[in-house]
């Protein structure tokens, strides 16, 4: 199946064809052009065989145009809703290719397809010979939110233009559905990078997305309480905000309302507002539905469930389905039966974020988690693919939960997997690399792009395949023309691959420079306490005195200020106006400590006010020691993958990925960045930062075999708060530990002995629940500690 050259091509369509076929052809036209110099001629008959035709419309369409060889699309499987055929034959001297639609949006689809298969350069369009593709999507609805608000990492900074080819270019990958948000959210109302007010934005934006025949969605959160919403004054201007905006857009087609992150109202009241929202809704767009979600406002009670699904039993007419998304208590298949058949589910997949979200990246190592944080560019193709496919066969499909363009892979691999699933992801990032970067090295982008998700699996420090997957950026970056080099897409691939590259040289280093300040530490009784914390303290500022890979780091820098002015992507709070640091703002962490030096120069500064000397080596050995649970003891740290691989099973993320029922690793890094609230604690311990979770009322168990059956033993355990909420601690079940504990922001380590009865034969079970009501149980640090030998003591 050889390349053909079209560069000469005319396109044949009927002269009477609906508005989105003719956008369609418009899309067609000018995405051609753009790559390759080339505006392919309109004609409306059959010209003859002298030239390449290319035929596009709708079966409908083209029922009244008198083409030869129509007949030759009989081989192929006829579509079905939204679907297409591309047929590539050469029946004589010159190729004839058809692309027809089964209806006015399958003609879109199928010119977006074949854009995607072109291979194109500067005056030049091939096409392979012989093409044969029939396709219709597995799943009706397919779509991302694009948010125009100050908290996204990219949106906030776009003109209208930018929005309109960044919505082509998801058309064409099969999006129907785009998510539009409201100009008061949980957000500023605006910020210095917006262009156009919000209100006028969501307008124009509406708009946009109705020319390409595609579905507008509204993401409307409750904004207020439950005391507010029983003021009456509250009531009328809630419902004025939004008879103002449904009255102004000229398509809605659904509005999403959700139970919670954000709002705060009781499920019953949730009801009872939507359906004043649904008819103020109907007012203006009379066949839109209301869409609920049962994301828990701020403690996930099951009173709140229960009723939430009563009402939806209820069944009421406005209510147009369900939304499973980020906080949703209940799995899919357990929400699946629960709500009444004829209530479809929308998944509303939050794909931009890796870290305390709906579904983080699976014992991520610590210094990714604190360097490129929440928000990051996040390439995970075979991930996405795995989340969507687990879960699609319970939904009529998704709308993405998006902030930004640090997730533009993550979106094209599920609008391609909404349309089929059977679509393995290289081919996906094959055909985003041919239309979006380049053809020519389509398959070395597709494969380098795989490569950036690999480089986050397993512990960095012994991810060699990061250096590798440099050097194939490298080479890239040094045969591409520059035409490559200053396309946005190609720079965030190259960004993240030099910086997770910095990221490793950092953490082999500065763990090196720990282990070597502490064994200047181990000399203090030799050298003096002062002169030993003085030498330590020299070693570990060589991070900063003496670094490594500053080349890779200027790189970072260098690349993040061109993806500001390329795409308008904010990656620092400095120099391009990130909303804050855990809002794509990743570069200003890149060089944020990776190992405890800071937390080393607060104990040094302590240890120094101390006059006594005696105290000064007690207090600088208990530092080199903080971790030591003594001889027959256990420690456990869980961000280290020595904890990871003894606790945690390799089919548990497969089966759940969304931590729904299983325990996952989560991250307390807002400790690294307060500046007030919790700084009581200080600088503390990296170990703080990684957490052990176990979500909602799922017990969290650890067990440990082979403890001394005749010793005491006692355990430590600290507790930082950011994901739990109350928690009590069993042994083997039924001893007590301690009883209820509030960890919600705050900080705890509790000591206790264990009964020795908890410990039968060896064997030491430990047990976490946390109170109805509260997000789960985290744990930050473990130790068991034996006490005394009891036949000994005898």
């Amino acid at each position: 199946m050889g390349l053909i050259d079209v560069y000469n091509a005319f396109v044949l369509t009927s002269n009477n064809i609906s508005r989105v076929e003719a956008k369609a052809i418009t899309v067609l036209i000018e995405e051609v052009e753009k790559r390759t110099g080339i505006k392919l001629p309109v004609i409306h008959q059959w010209e003859g065989e002298d030239r390449t035709t290319i035929i596009v419309g709708s079966e409908k369409s083209l029922e009244n145009l008198k083409v030869p060889y129509l007949n030759l699309l009989d081989g192929l499987e006829k579509p079905g809703r939204e679907g297409y055929r591309i047929l590539v034959e050469k029946p004589k001297n010159h190729p004839v290719i058809f692309i027809v639609g089964r209806d006015e949006r399958g003609v879109l689809y199928g010119v977006g397809r074949f854009l995607r298969k072109i291979v194109w350069r500067k005056g030049s369009i091939r096409i392979y010979n012989k093409l044969k593709i029939s396709s219709t999507p597995v799943y009706p609805l397919r779509g991302h939110q694009l948010g125009y608000r100050p908290k996204s990492n990219t949106y906030d900074a776009w003109s209208v233009e930018q929005f309109d080819q960044y919505i082509r270019e998801l058309a064409v990958f099969g999006a129907n559905a785009i998510e539009i948000v409201p100009p008061r959210t949980d957000d500023d109302p605006v910020n210095s990078l917006m262009k156009v007010p919000p209100l006028e934005a969501m307008e124009k934006l509406s708009q946009i997305i109705d020319s390409y025949g595609l579905d507008v969605w509204i993401w409307y959160p409750n904004m207020f309480s439950s005391s507010e919403l029983a003021n009456e004054e509250t009531v009328k201007r809630e419902l004025a905000e939004r008879e103002e905006v449904f009255s102004r857009l000229l398509r809605i087609d659904a509005v999403f309302i959700p139970g919670g992150d954000p709002g705060r109202l009781g499920a019953g009241e949730l009801f009872q507002w939507a359906e004043k929202v649904a008819e103020m809704l109907r007012k203006y767009h009379p066949n839109a539905k209301i869409w609920l979600s049962p994301q828990f406002p701020e403690e996930p009670s099951d009173s709140w469930y229960s009723e939430f699904y009563e009402n939806v039993k209820r069944k009421p007419d406005w209510l147009g389905g369900i939304v499973f998304g980020p906080r949703v208590k209940a799995p899919l298949p357990e929400l699946r039966k629960i709500i009444p058949d004829e209530y479809p589910i929308r998944h509303y997949p939050d794909i931009t974020h890796s870290i305390r979200c709906q579904y983080p990246v699976p014992n991520w190592d610590l210094a990714f988690a604190i360097t490129l944080g929440r928000e990051c560019i996040n390439p995970r193709p075979k991930a996405e693919k795995h989340i969507h496919n687990l879960s699609a066969q319970y939904t009529i499909g998704s709308i993405s939960y998006s902030e930004g363009v640090n997730d533009d892979v993550n979106k094209f691999v599920w609008s391609d997997q909404d349309w089929d699933p059977n679509t393995p992801v290289i081919e996906t990032l094959r055909d985003y690399a041919r239309l979006f970067i380049s053809s020519e090295w389509a398959d070395e982008i597709a494969h380098c792009l795989m490569a950036l998700e690999e480089n986050w699996i397993g512990p960095a420090i012994a991810n060699e395949g990061i250096e590798v997957t440099l050097r194939q950026w490298q080479e890239l970056e040094k045969m591409a023309p520059q035409e490559v080099l200053e396309n946005w897409r190609f720079q965030m691939g190259l960004l993240r691959a030099y910086y997770d590259a910095y990221v490793r040289r950092r953490l082999i280093y500065e763990t090196e420079l720990e282990r070597e300040a502490i064994e200047i530490l181990e000399s203090a009784d030799s050298i003096g306490s002062l002169k030993a914390m003085e030498e330590a303290e020299k070693v570990l500022r060589k991070a900063q005195t003496e670094p490594v890979a500053v080349k890779y780091r200027k790189k970072c820098e260098e690349l993040a200020d061109k993806l500001f002015e390329n795409i308008g992507l904010q990656l620092s709070v400095k120099r391009h106006q990130a909303a804050n640091w855990e809002r794509g703002a990743f570069i200003d962490d890149i060089d944020i400590p990776l190992n405890n030096i800071n937390w080393l120069l607060a104990q040094f500064d302590s240890i120094r006010k101390m006059k006594d000397e005696g105290r000064r080596l007690k207090a600088i050995d208990e530092v080199i020691n903080r971790v030591n649970p003594g001889p027959g003891g256990y420690y456990e740290n869980f961000g280290d993958y020595t904890s990871i691989n003894r606790l945690f099973k390799d089919g548990d993320w497969k089966r759940d990925p969304g931590f729904i029922t299983s325990k996952g690793i989560t991250f307390a890094t807002p400790l690294l960045h307060l500046k007030e609230g919790m700084t009581e604690y200080g600088d503390v311990p990296l170990a703080w930062i990684s957490n052990i979770f176990s979500p909602y009322q799922h017990p969290l168990t650890i067990s440990y075999d082979d403890l001394d059956p005749t010793a005491l033993y006692k355990i430590r355990v600290t507790y930082v708060g950011f994901s739990g909420g109350e928690v009590k601690l069993l042994a083997s079940g039924r001893y007590v530990i301690h009883d209820f504990v509030n960890i919600y922001g705050k900080c705890i380590t509790i000591e206790r002995p264990i009964p020795q009865e908890a410990i039968s034969g060896g064997k030491l079970n430990l047990t976490w629940i946390a109170k109805e009501g509260s997000r789960g149980v985290s744990v930050a640090e473990l130790w068991i500690i034996k006490v005394r030998n009891t036949e000994n003591s005898s």
